[in-house]
């Protein structure tokens, strides 16, 4: 055979590649938005609401945290347009980067006084607002990267490893900020010292970057390239054509949100409040700053390097369970599995107090069951939210769905439970309710959806 007449076989990406880059990415992603939320907790209600109380600060922190939850919806517009009608690598290459650009900066930010007293706060809107944009684009993603490269029985084993991208930054983040903390005074801390994890993000970035450049288009979307069906308005599509299993999937995903920012951001500062005046008063002493005993809430006065050991203890649970639930979800169907780990969901927030009230042993006991339940409810959900959506919206289909369920899920988690906690003067059984009734709305919504298992991605095109 001539050479000219010889046909050459389409590149495809090795699956050691297609895991390592669906991973790294959202390694990097979640490492940012954690290095973040545990700054909103440890620093920022102090370095940018000086002038607050202590728990209004906590209160102002949260809003801003939750502003990139608002941003997410659009960036899930923008990034599934351009990744439905361009291609997955562009996409991914430029969430990453704006992410990594806008943590970057946060680093920089000055504490609010003299000039900087509006200008820091609204500086930090603005980058949050951006981080909430790039992870908007990057989650969906690195699912349709590792799913759409994935043999037809194991693309939820293979939807794990974008999942596990969420444990594995929260360990980097947390663990930099536990050793930030053994390494440096409170002083040192507050000044300089939390700045670090946000300038290491660089490093991440540039090796997140190296791997995406490297990778070729799925076979799921290049034949939406060769059979011509790519749409004008992949969002106007999905919403007009797709509004169901855009619905679905966003409650389907609420639960797992509410769960996960109830056991990262609402117990660490919770665990970490004084349990007692005495010892709030004793705290704000040592500090030279003045304790006013009206606007204090109870917690469970845990030494914050104590408690973030806690949480890292308890992120081990979420990674090894991120992997456990590919097999069970390919074993027994993604509906069926998820419907009882949301029933599982469903009783840990009935009985939340159980846990989170007794003490450290208790709440060292909660922390893990929090995160067993976290992994086996986030492990299935890269396979079958894309899943639900053929090719040619399916970037916009399931960024859409995963990001509108971080408004009503993730967005008010932190800030509601704060609230309950508050109103409730330090007992949390508002907080478990709380999770159940999200753990209800996301049972009603699997009951109303169809199970995915068995769809070909490749021939699944509108």
């Amino acid at each position: 055979m001539s050479q000219a007449n010889q046909v050459v076989a389409p590149k495809e990406n090795s699956r050691g590649r297609v895991l390592f880059a669906s991973m790294i990415g959202t390694t990097v992603e979640f490492f940012d938005f954690y290095a973040y939320a545990t700054a909103s907790v440890l620093v920022f209600p102090a370095l940018f609401f000086p002038n607050a109380t202590a728990i209004n600060a906590i209160l102002s922190s949260f809003a801003i945290f939750g502003v990139a939850f608002l941003a997410r919806p659009l960036g899930s517009v923008v990034f599934g347009h351009y990744g439905d009608k361009m291609g997955r690598k562009g996409t991914l290459v430029a969430s990453l980067l704006l992410m990594g650009i806008a943590t970057f900066l946060i680093g920089f930010l000055p504490p609010a006084a003299g000039h900087w007293t509006v200008l820091a706060p609204l500086a930090l809107v603005i980058l949050r607002f951006a981080q909430g944009l790039a992870l908007g684009g990057e989650w969906s993603g690195a699912a349709l990267l590792a799913t759409e490269n994935a043999p037809k029985n194991k693309r939820a084993i293979y939807g794990t490893f974008p999942q596990l991208g969420a444990p594995i930054g929260f360990i980097i983040a947390n663990l930099l900020f536990v050793g930030l903390q053994t390494w440096t005074t409170a002083e040192q801390f507050q000044a300089w010292g939390w700045r670090i994890p946000f300038f290491f993000s660089a490093v991440m970035v540039l090796i997140g970057l190296w791997v995406r450049l490297k990778l070729v288009e799925s076979a799921s979307f290049q034949k939406v390239l060769d059979q011509k069906k790519v749409v004008k308005s992949p969002i106007a599509v999905t919403l007009k054509k797709h509004w169901r299993p855009t619905l679905a999937g966003t409650f389907i995903m609420l639960a797992t949100y509410v769960l996960f920012y109830l056991m990262t951001s609402f117990t660490l500062t919770y665990g970490t409040q004084p349990a007692s005046v005495e010892q709030a008063a004793a705290a704000a002493q040592a500090k030279g700053k003045a304790f006013d005993a009206a606007g204090f809430v109870p917690g469970l006065g845990i030494e914050r390097p104590t408690f973030l050991t806690m949480l890292i203890i308890g992120v081990v649970f979420f990674g090894i369970f991120t992997v456990v639930s590919g097999p069970l979800a390919e074993k027994f169907g993604r509906r069926k599995f998820l419907i009882w780990v949301s029933s599982g969901i469903l009783v840990f927030g009935l009985t939340w107090t159980l846990f989170f009230g007794p003490g450290q042993g208790a709440a060292m006991a909660g922390l893990i069951v929090g995160f067993t339940l976290m992994g086996l409810t986030f492990g299935p959900m890269a396979a079958y939210l894309p899943e639900l959506f053929p090719s040619n919206v399916r970037y916009t289909g399931s960024a859409v769905a995963y990001n509108m369920s971080s408004v009503i899920g993730a967005a008010p988690a932190s800030f509601v439970a704060v609230a309950l906690w508050k109103a409730g003067n330090g007992n949390t059984v508002g907080v478990g309710i709380y999770l159940s009734v999200a753990a209800v709305l996301t049972l009603a919504s699997l009951f109303l959806t169809r199970d995915t298992s068995d769809i070909d991605m490749e021939e699944f095109v509108e």
